[in-house]
């Protein structure tokens, strides 16, 4: 194989070999510095376009920002249905293995924007069930929200989670949807 190189070389003579070099070097040269540039000019191009595609802005009327609302506070249940999403909070808790002791709720009616329903739940499980409630309580009840977290454990060898979970679920004001 060495001897095949070698007389390759020879054929080749000093002018060979040197062209030989330019050639490998300007195959690198294309492939490291000007295929990056044409996909980043042809980025660049198709973004252009699809700004020149945009429309231009139009001012949004007031009636529908009014009915953008409106549609906003439809997602929310009534304030009658806050009930049933707690026993479907607790039914998650319960499917994911927690023991739920008794909670707090607090009902804030506020003067204007969606009502908050507080939860505060003390709870006794592992940080699995922790997970798989809170993964099906954030993927299955759109309207809830985490607030805070609190774990504690006795025994730094305890697989079991002392917790607190406070959430809140929102809901549409009454009367503001006719």
């Amino acid at each position: 194989m060495k001897a095949r190189l070698e007389a390759l070389l020879r054929r080749l003579g000093p002018a060979g070999i040197v062209a030989l070099g330019i050639f490998l070097a300007a195959g690198a040269f294309y492939v490291n510095e000007v295929v990056p540039a044409e996909e980043e000019a042809a980025a660049q191009r198709a973004a252009l376009e699809r700004l020149r595609s945009r429309t231009p802005y139009r001012p949004v009327s007031v009636d529908s920002r009014a009915e953008e609302l409106r549609r906003f506070y439809l997602l929310f249940p009534p304030p009658t249905e806050l009930n049933a999403h707690v026993e479907r909070l607790h039914r998650l808790a319960r499917g994911a293995g927690l023991d739920l002791a008794q909670g707090e709720y607090r009902l804030e009616k506020r003067t204007s924007g969606l009502w908050a329903y507080r939860v505060t739940l003390p709870v006794r499980g592992s940080y699995g069930q922790f997970r798989t409630f809170l993964s099906a309580l954030l993927k299955d009840m759109p309207i809830a929200s985490i607030d805070a977290l609190r774990f504690e454990r006795k025994r730094a060898a305890d697989t079991q989670l002392e917790a607190q979970v406070r959430l809140t679920l929102y809901a549409q004001p009454p009367g503001e949807l006719q």
